[in-house]
């Protein structure tokens, strides 16, 4: 640690440096306790499945979109939307389409 103090301390000096990792663990803590009931995902294809749908949630929420608005709203229009303009469904797309209807009404 004496080796090291330097970068050790320099939360002392920087105050946007966190002393803990709760941040992360907290973002970590769904996975967590998850693990249980994705065991019984009934195949390697239904987790690969599960995964899928849990990383398009994420995203949803990593671009401050409501997952459940966005899932419902996706899958709702997805049978009739052009194949070529699959990328309109996808969340940032979704969060700059509900801005310009917001600010257009």
């Amino acid at each position: 640690m004496l080796k090291r103090w330097t970068a050790f301390t320099r939360f002392l000096e920087d105050g946007r440096i966190c002393l803990t990792n709760n941040a992360a663990e907290r973002a970590l803590r769904g996975i967590a306790i998850g693990r249980k009931a994705w065991l019984l995902a009934g195949s390697d294809r239904g987790g690969e499945r599960a995964a899928a749908i849990y990383s398009l949630i994420v995203t949803a929420r990593l671009n401050d979109v409501d997952p459940r608005a966005w899932l419902g709203d996706t899958l709702r229009r997805i049978a009739d939307h052009p194949a070529q303009r699959l990328n309109e469904l996808l969340p940032w797309n979704y969060a700059n389409a509900l801005i310009a209807k917001q600010s257009a009404a």
